[in-house]
């Protein structure tokens, strides 16, 4: 049996619950950030939301900070593996950036009653998308990282074992602190079909992930390289010579002006 298009993994049809949620603040390394995870129950005319918030300190480590909310239970796994991509659904923002991350491994605690690190895959964001649809980030987006440092020897991402998602807003090395406030309506994952191309747009600090689809390039390409094979067909048709014709001499006359070179 086909899976469906969407995974509804928290909002929605499958609402919020501040039980599935707890804080991670950087409080077990000595700082002062705290983070809460407010819950607006469902009503007749809406789904329940998240509003993530709280206040980020980082002189307290000088410099550094994080402020997050993960969710609990150390033997729940998800297996979003017959899907593309996470959509994020947001709502009212700060402008600030933060940091969606999924965990496929949980290491226990230490001597220290504090949990052992473990291989991290993040996307950081500052706004909510271009579209009605969401902020959608393909699995490829994701960025390994351990104990906030890239990690480019890390094992692919188990997506049929997911054990963990969390929001967080942290300093960037000094970039922000201070109070911070997102809303969140619903975290799906999806498949990426045709239809959903045209509308969700994945961002990653800001900027609009490549793609050929909405390249100025590859259009400016295809309509030079049609426009040539028509001229030649014509003059084909009509006995003139083509031999100077060549796709390249085009290029070179109508590609710079097309370019805006002189």
């Amino acid at each position: 049996m086909p899976r469906p298009n969407c995974l509804v993994l928290f909002g929605a049809t499958a609402p919020w619950s501040a039980s599935d949620w707890t804080s991670s603040d950087d409080r077990v390394r000595g700082g002062i950030s705290q983070s809460y995870l407010t819950i607006s129950p469902s009503t007749p005319s809406s789904h329940s939301t998240a509003r993530f918030h709280g206040t980020l300190d980082i002189k307290t480590l000088g410099g550094a900070g994080f402020a997050s909310q993960r969710t609990v239970g150390e033997d729940r796994i998800w297996d979003v593996s017959a899907y593309d991509g996470i959509l994020l659904e947001l709502g009212e923002t700060d402008g600030k950036k933060y940091t969606f991350t999924i965990k496929d491994e949980l290491l226990g605690l230490d001597e220290g009653g504090r949990e052992m690190s473990s291989v991290s895959w993040e996307y950081d964001f500052t706004d909510p998308g271009t579209s009605s649809e969401g902020l959608y980030i393909p699995w490829s987006m994701l960025n390994a990282t351990y104990r906030g440092r890239p990690k480019d020897d890390a094992e692919p991402l188990k997506l049929d074992q997911v054990k963990r998602w969390s929001i967080m807003n942290r300093s960037f090395f000094g970039e922000q602190e201070g109070d911070f406030s997102l809303t969140i309506k619903s975290i799906k994952a999806v498949k990426q079909s045709g239809d959903a191309e045209k509308g969700i747009v994945a961002r990653g600090n800001g900027k609009e992930a490549w793609s050929w689809k909405n390249s100025n390039l590859v259009g400016l390409g295809v309509i030079l390289s049609a426009t040539w094979a028509l001229c030649f067909s014509f003059c084909w048709w009509k006995g003139i010579n083509t031999s100077h014709m060549t796709l390249s001499r085009w290029w070179r006359v109508t590609g710079r002006k097309g370019f805006g070179a002189v």
